[in-house]
């Protein structure tokens, strides 16, 4: 990827949105676009940096860390950024973000994959089976967004979610008004909306959520799907790898890494609990591949 001053420019702009979408949730070894642009003008493919753009959420950070690693343990230097999930998405389009390793296809992100998907390369399913929707506390007497309605004032008429823009956001909008809810969607941070879910299990209040799995919080508190009978959330959703266009050509050797590199939802989540409970991203993928060396195996092909 030979990165000229348009795609500099556009790299920088990454940043600044990456500062507002991650709120606070960014790791210092996820590099900044700045960082990501800086001395690669002159330099031939081989030793150029891949350059691998996700959005703040968890998932993404367990695939992305683990990915970089596995690639550099093979001499490809690899480098994080991270930015709102439309300017990734047009970043990739664009050709100024090489991978992004944790798209939700067909269902979740269908908004921007419609925009720019003609840009893009899609690789292969990371993970199958992945699901997103309205999610409230197992107590909770209802089963269905039907529901919703009826119990406005248990709820407070407000849906808690996450990062506007999101794709489970657009899907939720939509949600309200084929539903008919009279509900205020209220965005937050991931962070957020998984603190104020807590909050009411811990007090046994009525609560719902935008919510998706795989999620550490799935794996710390009795939750379940509301269910979507006009199907606004699909049935299931794919986490998915995407390429700028040409990646293949100029970086075969990783094209054939990422083109085997599949997580099940299970793998994905145990990485999100280390995550949550405050261990650096790096760190966290690293102890998932010291403990799953035969998978490690498996993306390189041996």
């Amino acid at each position: 990827m030979k990165m000229n001053k348009k795609a500099k420019i556009m790299l920088a702009c990454l940043l600044i949105l990456g500062c507002f979408a991650a709120i606070g949730c960014v790791q210092e070894e996820e590099a900044t676009s700045a960082d990501a642009a800086e001395g690669m003008t002159e330099q031939t493919i081989s030793e150029e940096k891949v350059i691998i753009g996700i959005p703040s959420w968890d998932d993404g950070r367990a695939t992305a860390n683990v990915l970089k690693h596995v690639l550099e343990s093979e001499g490809h230097e690899s480098e994080i950024i991270v930015a709102d999930l439309g300017g990734i998405y047009q970043a990739v389009a664009q050709d100024d973000i090489d991978v992004f390793p944790s798209a939700w296809l067909p269902a979740t992100q269908a908004p921007y994959w419609d925009k720019y998907g003609e840009d893009i390369v899609y690789v292969n399913n990371v993970s199958s089976g992945a699901k997103c929707g309205l999610v409230v506390p197992e107590y909770v007497e209802i089963d269905s967004i039907e529901e919703l309605q009826e119990n406005r004032d248990k709820f407070d008429g407000v849906i808690r979610g996450i990062e506007p823009g999101a794709g489970i956001m657009q899907n939720c909008e939509v949600a309200i008004e084929e539903y008919n809810l009279d509900y205020e969607l209220h965005s937050s941070s991931t962070v957020g909306m998984s603190t104020v879910l807590q909050e009411a299990i811990d007090n046994e209040e009525w609560v719902v959520v935008t919510l998706w799995e795989p999620h550490w919080t799935f794996a710390r508190m009795d939750l379940k799907f509301l269910e979507d009978p006009k199907g606004i959330f699909g049935e299931s959703d794919n986490i998915v790898m995407l390429t700028r266009n040409g990646f293949q050509e100029d970086n075969p050797e990783v094209y054939e890494i990422i083109s085997r590199f599949e997580m099940d939802t299970g793998e994905i989540a145990a990485i999100m609990i280390d995550l949550d409970a405050g261990m650096d991203p790096e760190d966290a993928a690293s102890k998932w591949i010291e403990n799953n060396p035969e998978r490690v195996n498996d993306f390189l092909g041996n």
